[in-house]
Formats: structure tokens, sequence, C-alpha cells
């Protein structure tokens, strides 16, 4: 395929048509930034033996430029969180305007202003009706921090401090924060640190591919759910103070919980009085088709924590929506919470959250990904799964994910994978990216995430463009001998 090297075309609706990108010294900038910049999950040596990092210098609606020129599809939306697309002049007005009234005033001291007031407000109207109240923070991982010492802190007030193990999943992210990386399930995470903190255990991942040999989608729904059961009854029920997840499993690969799963765990929830956290880092603000992803899962969870979606990752905020049985009892009897950040409620984020928030409206967004764009990208990876390579493709709203096979089988469980030494997903996604779309790898699992302004015209581009690249990787996997 060949690469795209051209200056943006017609702008996105509410951006303005811009010049082609000024000229850059590529090789320059990557021996500076291998030279200073240490990048978050990343093998710099590695790195530096690849050449140096690809250079970002450019973003129009879905699509980015490199400092080479070359365009590619954002099939991630940056790292799942730019919904509304690039190159929205109105949120960069919101957030100069409020930066030449007061850039920053803390939330310390009796003291609020007014974009958090106005963004607290509209939050509490947008969220499902339990939720009247808002913690800010700047980032998924301070969300999911501030949701540890919530949850222990209304045990506390509550008379139950012995209510203080947190229940998470294996393979599931929640930030890279001690305690955030703690409540994640990830192994690799896990091995550095010392980590998890103690309070914090784990059980199964919903993942039906993984392990639902013998059984229905239904079925091992409620399998799985009941891995929560059994882990409040092995620790105490009185020692269990809340259940953590995502609606949808995102840096996980993901995975996409059977149905019947949510509703198990909302009523084990309720069975136990064990709080129930949503995390909607990337769920929320849209990515399912709903506002926030516990309303497609029919959960009522007592927390919410989110960020990305509520600027399109414009500039950073995050926080936690808390439910009124959560949130009297803090206000009503705990006195001091001592917990914040510098930057919690900053002003120039709330602007440009309030901003994001209105295109979302406006412009429908969150209905369009529901009724046109979801159904769209779901054909579409639907079509993919006869693919040579494809073994099984799942999606969920506008997010999506296709598992790479050695041999295809006749079920989702009946495939041959390859050896996971071999890293074929990195292969894949290297064509991938070589050629024009951002498609990240999770082992052997390729996923998206784009935009929610993603046409099903640009949908179609992406999709080519995937089947081009998977085409490509099955002419590489087989010179390399790795397939027949």
């Amino acid at each position: 395929m060949a690469a795209m090297y051209e200056a943006p075309g017609a702008a996105t609706a509410g951006t303005t048509a811009r010049a082609a990108p000024e000229a850059y010294d590529t090789q320059a900038l990557q021996r500076l930034d291998s030279a200073h910049y240490l990048h978050p999950f990343t093998d710099h040596a590695q790195l530096r033996a690849r050449g140096g990092a690809r250079v970002m210098v450019r973003g129009d609606g879905i699509y980015l430029w490199d400092s080479d020129g070359k365009r590619v599809i954002d099939g991630m939306s940056g790292l799942w969180c730019v919904n509304v697309g690039y190159g929205r002049d109105s949120i960069a007005d919101a957030m100069h305007r409020q930066a030449t009234t007061l850039p920053f005033y803390n939330s310390f001291f009796n003291t609020t202003n007014v974009p958090a007031v106005r963004l607290a407000a509209l939050l509490a109207e947008l969220a499902p009706p339990q939720f009247r109240h808002v913690f800010f923070t700047t980032s998924g991982s301070e969300a999911n921090d501030t949701v540890v010492r919530m949850v222990r802190r209304y045990w506390d007030v509550m008379g139950q401090p012995q209510r203080d193990v947190i229940v998470s999943r294996h393979n599931a992210y929640h930030g890279s924060t001690v305690a955030g990386a703690s409540l994640g399930g990830m192994a690799g995470m896990h091995a550095q640190g010392g980590l998890p903190i103690p309070g914090i255990v784990h059980i199964g991942q919903p993942n039906y591919a993984e392990h639902g040999q013998g059984m229905s989608e239904a079925q091992f729904g409620i399998k799985a759910a009941g891995w929560l059961e059994e882990k409040i009854l092995e620790l105490g029920p009185g020692k269990v103070a809340a259940f953590i997840g995502e609606p949808v499993q995102g840096a996980g690969g993901v995975i996409i919980p059977p149905p019947t799963y949510w509703p198990e765990v909302q009523r084990i929830c309720d069975k136990y009085g064990v709080l129930l956290v949503s995390d909607e880092v990337i769920c929320g603000f849209g990515r399912l088709g709903r506002w926030f992803g516990c309303e497609l899962m029919g959960t009522k969870p007592d927390l919410m924590s989110f960020a990305k979606g509520v600027t399109s990752g414009y500039v950073p905020l995050g926080g936690v929506l808390v439910a009124e049985r959560v949130a009297q009892v803090l206000v009503e009897k705990g006195g001091d919470f001592n917990h914040g950040f510098t930057y919690s409620g900053h002003p120039v984020a709330c602007a440009a959250a309030l901003e994001n928030i209105r295109i979302l409206r406006d412009e429908r967004l969150v209905e369009r990904v529901a009724q046109e764009t979801g159904p769209h990208l779901k054909a579409g990876f639907a079509a993919l799964s006869a693919h040579p390579l494809v073994g099984h493709a799942q999606t969920c709203g506008l997010v999506a994910g296709l598992d790479l096979v050695r041999r295809k089988g006749s079920a989702v469980h009946d495939g041959e994978r390859f050896d996971p030494a071999l890293a074929v997903g990195m292969v894949c996604r290297g064509h991938m990216f070589d050629n024009g779309v951002i498609m990240r790898a999770v082992g052997d699992r390729m996923i998206v995430a784009p935009p929610l302004v993603m046409t099903c015209a640009q949908i179609d581009e992406m999709l080519e463009r995937i089947r081009s690249c998977l085409d490509l990787t099955h002419a590489d996997l087989r010179a390399r001998g790795w397939i027949e």
C-alpha cells in the first residue's frame, strides 16, 4: 500500500481548514527525544535500536500527520480519548478565554471557580440519577486512587473499618500510579514496584474466547460473575469494601463481557452490600453509544471514575462521580476528607470539558455511535472475520477487537494460536502504522477505538486499510515460515 504523504484535506465540522504543516528535522527531534525524554511503557533501548520515536505534529478530524508529512487514520483516538476529533477550535478558544480570565486557582481553603461549578452541575445532569456529586482530578489514575481513598473512608465512617478489601480483575487496567496499578490486574505492572499494595485482590476476567469452552456466552457470563461471589465468601463479606471493573476492558484487549455478566455482578454486590465502582475512563462520554458504559450494561454503580473523553484529551482532567448513598455519608458524617490535588477542578480544564460536552450533545455524537457508526463498525468487523488470520472479531459501540490466529477453527475457542514469543500482534501493528492506520496490539489481539466523529465512509476507509494490512501481515508471516 502506498504511503500517504499529503496536506490536510477538508476541515471536520467545527474546525477550520489549515495550511500544510511546517517542515521538521525528524532526525534531530528523534535525537533530542532519545537524549532526554523517558516515555511511558517503553523499552528505550529497543526504541533507539528502531531509529527513534515517531514524531506527531498535527491533527485534524480523525487524521494525524507525522514530522515526515505522512498522514495516518487515528484508529485509537490518541489514547482512547479524542472523542470529538482533532482541530476543534471552539475548545481551544474556550481554554484561551479562561486562561486570560483566571488561568488557575486551587479548590482548597473553601474556594471554587466558575467552570468547575458549572461542570460539576452538568455532569450531575448527564450521569445516572444516583449521582449528584463529583470529585475532580487530573487523570484516570488519580481518579482511581481517589476511589480507593473514598471507598475506605466511607466504610471507616460507617463504623466498619475492617471492610477495606477491593476486588478487581486480572488483565484490568485502572491506571499506572501505585494504587491504580494495584487495582489493575496486569502481571507486567505488578512485577515492578512491589505491587499490588495490600487490600487489593483479583478475580478472572470475563473473556469468553479464553475461558468459555463448553458453555454458551450467557452461561459463561453467569459463571464469570460468580467468581466475584466466590472471592467475597473466601475473604468474608464483612471485609470486602468494593468491586471495580471497566464495563468493557480497554487496555486489556477490548474484552466485551457477555450480556449476562454485569447484571449478575450487580446482584452479587447488592446481596453482600459491596460498593460497585464502574471505571468509565475509557467507556464514558459516548464510547459505547451511551453517555456512560454502566447504562449499557445495566448496572447502578456507587462510584464512577472518568477522564479521557471528558475533554477529548485536549487538556488533562479526570474525576469520580459519587452516588448519594456514599456522598451523604462523607458530607454529613465524614468531616475533612484528607485527599486532593493542586489541579482538582482546574478552571482551564473544566472550561475545555464544558465545550467538549456541548459538542457531544449538539452534534448528537453519542446517539450517532448507538444508531449509525457503531452498527456500521460492527458489520465491518464481522466481515473481517473471514480473513484467514482472524479468529474472532467483536465490537461494542466504537471499540473493536480481533484475534490473530495461526489456524482458524469452527468456533471461537477452536483456532490455533501463535506462540506468544513470536509477537505476531506487533508484526501486524507495524504494517498498520507503516500503511496509514493506527491499530493497537494487545498480545495477538488487534484493537481500535476511533474518534466518535468518524463517519461511515471513514470507517470504510479504515476497514479497507486494516484488511490490506492483514493481507500484508499474512504474506509476511508466510515469508517467515510461521504459517503455511
